[in-house]
């Protein structure tokens, strides 16, 4: 058996089109053009390319990209000063303080500071409660195109039984609730889960996202389950460079799963394709619009 590959790019352009094309009629219709802040502190070179692909991004989908670039030594009054002008700014929908930041700030404390309305990322504890409590908010990003990736091959997750390796607010938690919402029956598995191999062996929808490379191994899928693997993890090569790979052993995953998303090329362009889509329902519900159909 060979396993179907989900196509990251293929995905994540559907949805990048959807947004565009809404921002477009907003724009026509109600003179409104959705805004993305992006708040950078400090020169780490992931955080900056991953900034420099929101930013164009975010601009290729017809909205309006405001940059904020603090050097490493910045104070955590600094950024919280920042956050503070861009909540009260009605041109920014969406604000975004890209993580990890240096050590003398608190990200807890920067994320509390951010208007929830504006919390494009998902990580305020009220957007959390109202994920958990079944209500409208906006959603971490990550887990949103998890969901996403799964439908494609999966239009209804309904009496699935899908197993969650990883329990972080940033993933983990966040796709479960996704995943009940969606009717199906959840197991949230970590480090400390007994026989975790037998336990994703039960799963029909397995999504990694441990951040250990190659950790689920190709024994412990059941032949035919779907496989969403949210790990990006660099190893070590002969020539020096590196080379990105998941949670998931890739290559034995192939030969049982039914469908798998690969890294790179998963997973990990669903991310910013979800966060145009956060700063447009954002936007629409600043301005009292109904909720965007993407």
């Amino acid at each position: 058996m060979s396993a179907r590959l989900i196509d990251g790019k293929v995905a994540s352009e559907a949805v990048r089109a959807s947004v565009a094309a809404e921002v477009a009629r907003l724009s026509a219709e109600h003179g409104l053009v959705p805004g993305l802040a992006v708040v950078l502190v400090g020169d780490d070179p992931a955080s900056a390319a991953y900034v420099r692909s929101k930013g164009k991004q975010t601009v290729a989908a017809g909205m309006r990209s405001f940059e904020h670039r603090l050097p490493a030594t910045a104070s955590q009054d600094e950024v919280l000063a920042i956050v503070a002008q861009l909540n009260a700014d009605p041109a920014v929908h969406g604000i975004l303080v890209q993580l990890p930041v240096p050590k003398q700030i608190d990200p807890h404390a920067v994320i509390l500071a951010i208007d929830p309305m504006k919390d494009v990322d998902g990580l305020h504890p009220l957007s959390a409660g109202l994920l958990a409590s079944g209500l409208p908010g906006l959603v971490p990003c990550t887990p949103l195109g998890c969901l996403y990736m799964a439908k494609t091959v999966h239009p209804s997750l309904a009496g699935m039984e899908a197993v969650v390796v990883g329990r972080s607010n940033l993933v983990g938690k966040p796709v479960a609730q996704l995943l009940l919402r969606e009717n199906a029956t959840v197991t949230v598995a970590h480090s400390q889960t007994r026989d975790l191999p037998a336990v994703c062996r039960r799963a029909d929808l397995l999504v990694a996202a441990v951040g250990k490379p190659g950790m689920i191994r190709g024994d412990w899928i059941k032949p035919g389950a779907t496989v969403i693997d949210v790990g990006i993890n660099r190893v070590p090569t002969q020539d020096g460079k590196g080379r990105l790979t998941g949670d998931v052993a890739f290559d034995e995953a192939v030969q049982v799963a039914g469908a798998v998303t690969p890294v790179p090329g998963g997973v990990g362009l669903m991310t910013v394709a979800f966060l145009l889509v956060n700063t447009l329902r954002a936007a629409c519900a600043a301005a009292g619009l109904p909720a965007p159909n993407v």
